[in-house]
């Protein structure tokens, strides 16, 4: 028998989960629908690395890729090193026996310890479950509501200075060279030095037929004298400095060149201090707010605070994160994730936050040009055009490639700050140079390898969306990057396999790709993004949040290659404040539509999976249930005394019962439903009132990372209407 699996995770999905999957789990039994749970928490899955807990995420990774497979996937922490060592000081206090995290790792002890915590950190979980690409859009239900419920996306002010900085040359975009393999092979990653020794970076580097292999540097001299111009012309201009990097999912490259800005910003406070902090173990990689933590356990720790001030002073204006609690740009890596950053600066009239709180003109700095013409292109859009209008524009879902870790860039495994000057090259079994590059120290060198059977699967999946929207599709591909060349030969390879007959389906660079894509959303009209994995990313929380003014509320199916189902819940970016905000006031603002829709497909999945057509009746319940959920506005408020999580989901909970008493499939579900949808109906009032009755008072869920159960349910369930109406069911 099939069972969906529901996974726990992190910040606020994981407290959100204990209040709805008791819902969900009362439902599913009176229709025979199996749940169980696994936990992929960061904090569980530093446990399994020690054997203190079951590696749920090794078990879901091979259960995904079979046919039975039907999992639900809510957005979880891409730890930075900052999160990774706060969990584990969590879970010391928390009596776990768990060792600190090595910086320097020097005995084989230590080395092996850190090897563990690098399969925890950054985006760990996603490249083991997504064994299929992905297929995100707006549901209907949604984009209909944005519409009739448009939010704000704000013009930008006449003469506005917001633009992006990019270096276009000397970085991992211009570097980039890419072969596909014609044979199976084992590879090598070596550098060899200037006098002529060796090092394999990597060995053992297992490659299939028709895999596309590229590599590529960024020359970290040049990226040190771009960010210093960037900061002289934010300087001249008067305007925010801000950087937006991916410091989760690019785990290795990205934490690095955040440290290169945080040095670049603070160079005469590095250049008098360096090493006294590097001796202390306080790396600009960690942030700002690692190194001012930190300055506490050193004799002149004042001094060096002192000096960090009279620079913020000193230099370019910094946008903030929070200038509440003085958190800048700077602060935590994992703060400033471009896909969820830039969105939120567009839709703000190309306007972020300074230090008094106040908005303004922004010079976004997105080091590696791959990608950052997207955002510029969008910014001239807007400036030119003016804001878009949700009322009246169209969508622009996407098709990823991702499965099988395709174009997992910037990993850990991969992916090398580079130690002394000399060659870096991929070389074959029996010799070969496939890929070289010339190497100074501290240049930051990766590679990454994409499989074929993925690259087939996205094609197909393209032509299957574009058939069934009858939406032209777009390959955002650019000829001119190696990598994209080599991809653009097999997408015209593979089409021809498909009808495309009717259909409007091409390749265009994607700053082409991306004017494009906005023409047609201001004539309201649609266009599917087919992307990598990379700008899948970006592009399922850029266009969101323009279109809904969130990327949560997406629809996210990830059809398994091997037949079975993947349906995440939406982005988790927001998910920090959320679990402050609880803490603080016992009020969490996470909206839960995500997991309402990927409910939807998981059940249906499951009626083919375990031939249950009571499955299905639930599965068009719920449906017609999130469609008068959104009528009803019964989302999350944003002000105390308003409708929370909890409530969004009693409102759910009141009329997918009412959906299933009143349909006619299935006679018994109907007779079973019906007394709960009454008893909920009719303590409607009180349940509310309980609810909202414990908002403004600090909650106590017993830790962050790993919060207690007991605690946490209490918190997440307090109706005791409600809770007794479930029971009763």
């Amino acid at each position: 028998m099939s069972s969906i699996i529901y996974t726990h995770t992190d910040e606020a999905p994981l407290l959100a989960t204990y209040s709805f999957l008791p819902i969900v789990e009362a439902f599913a039994a009176k229709a025979g629908v199996a749940f169980e749970t696994r936990d992929i928490s960061v904090a569980a899955r530093i446990l399994a690395q020690f054997g203190l807990a079951d590696d749920a995420l090794t078990e879901l990774g091979e259960l995904a890729k079979t046919p039975q497979a039907n999992i639900i996937k809510l957005p979880n922490i891409s730890a930075s090193i900052p999160q990774l060592k706060a969990a584990i000081k969590e879970l010391q206090e928390q009596g776990f026996a768990v060792p600190d995290y090595p910086e320097a790792p020097a005995t084989d002890e230590e080395k092996e310890i850190r090897a563990k915590y690098d399969k925890v950190k950054g985006s760990a979980v996603n490249p083991v479950l997504r064994e299929g690409n992905s297929d995100r859009r707006a549901p209907a239900s949604v984009k209909n509501y944005a519409k009739t419920h448009p939010h704000t996306n704000k013009p930008f002010a006449e003469g506005s200075k917001t633009n992006v900085a990019t270096m276009g040359a000397h970085d991992f975009a211009s570097n980039e060279k890419s072969v596909t393999l014609e044979q199976d092979d084992v590879l090598a990653i070596v550098l060899e030095n200037e006098a002529g020794e060796k090092t394999v970076l990597k060995s053992g580097l297992q490659v299939l037929a028709g895999e596309i292999i590229d590599a590529t540097k960024m020359d970290a001299a040049h990226l040190r004298a771009f960010l210093e111009n960037a900061l002289a012309e934010a300087k001249a201009q008067d305007v925010l400095f801000s950087v937006h990097l991916k410091a989760t999912m690019m785990k290795v490259s990205d934490p690095i060149i955040f440290g290169h800005v945080v040095k670049a910003y603070f160079a005469d406070v590095f250049a008098q201090y360096g090493d006294q902090l590097a001796a202390a173990g306080l790396s600009a990689n960690d942030g700002l707010g690692a190194i001012l933590a930190g300055l506490g356990k050193l004799e002149n720790g004042a001094e060096i605070n002192a000096a960090f001030e009279a620079a913020l002073a000193a230099g370019p204006r910094l946008s903030y994160v929070n200038s509440d609690k003085g958190i800048t740009n700077l602060h935590v890596p994992s703060d400033v994730i471009v896909d969820a950053s830039m969105p939120a600066l567009v839709r703000n009239g190309g306007r972020l936050w300074g230090a008094d709180g106040g908005e303004d003109d922004t010079l976004a700095v997105i080091p590696d040009s791959s990608y950052a013409g997207v955002y510029q292109a969008v910014i001239d859009d807007v400036k030119k055009n003016g804001p878009l209008d949700p009322a009246t524009i169209g969508t622009v879902p996407n098709v990823g490639l991702m499965a099988q870790a395709a174009e997992e860039y910037g990993s850990h495994d991969k992916t090398f700050e580079i130690a002394e000057a000399g060659t870096v090259r991929v070389v074959a079994s029996n010799g070969d140079v496939l890929i070289e590059h010339d190497v100074a120290a501290g240049d930051i060198w990766r590679a990454c390898q994409t499989k074929d059977i993925p690259v087939q699967d996205w094609v197909k999946l393209a032509v299957t969306r574009a058939r069934a929207s009858q939406t032209p599709a777009i390959f955002w591909l650019n000829e001119s990057r190696a990598h994209d060349a080599e991809l653009i030969k097999k997408v015209n390879a593979y089409l021809p396999q498909h009808d495309t007959e009717g259909l409007t389906i091409e390749i265009l660079a994607p700053t082409l790709a991306t004017a494009y894509s906005l023409e047609r959303m201001r004539k309201g009209e649609d266009t599917i993004s087919v992307t990598g994995n990379v700008l899948r990313d970006y592009n399922t929380d850029l266009f969101p949040i323009l279109e809904l003014g969130t990327s949560a509320k997406m629809l996210s199916v990830v059809p398994l290659i091997a037949g079975g189902g993947l349906f995440e819940t939406g982005a988790g970016g927001s998910a920090p404040k959320h679990v402050q905000q609880l803490v603080e006031e016992n009020y969490l603002r996470w909206d839960s539509l995500g997991e309402f829709f990927a409910l939807v497909p998981s059940l249906e999945k499951y009626a083919e999976q375990a031939d249950a057509p009571a499955a299905q009746v639930l599965a068009d319940a719920l449906d017609r249930a999130t469609g008068t959920f959104l009528n009803e506005d019964r989302s999350p408020g944003r002000k105390l005394g308003t409708t929370d999580n909890r409530g969004s989901h009693f409102y759910l909970a009141l009329y997918w019962a009412e959906e299933l008493a009143n349909q006619t499939d299935d006679a018994d579900l109907a007779a079973a439903f019906k007394p709960l949808a009454e008893s909920l109906r009719a303590g409607e009032e009180t349940i509310a009132a309980e609810l909202i009755a414990v908002q403004g008072k600090p909650a106590d869920i017993g830790g962050y990372y790993r919060p207690d159960g007991e605690k946490t349910s209490a918190v997440m369930r307090p109706s005791a209407t409600l809770n007794a109406a479930l029971a009763a069911f």
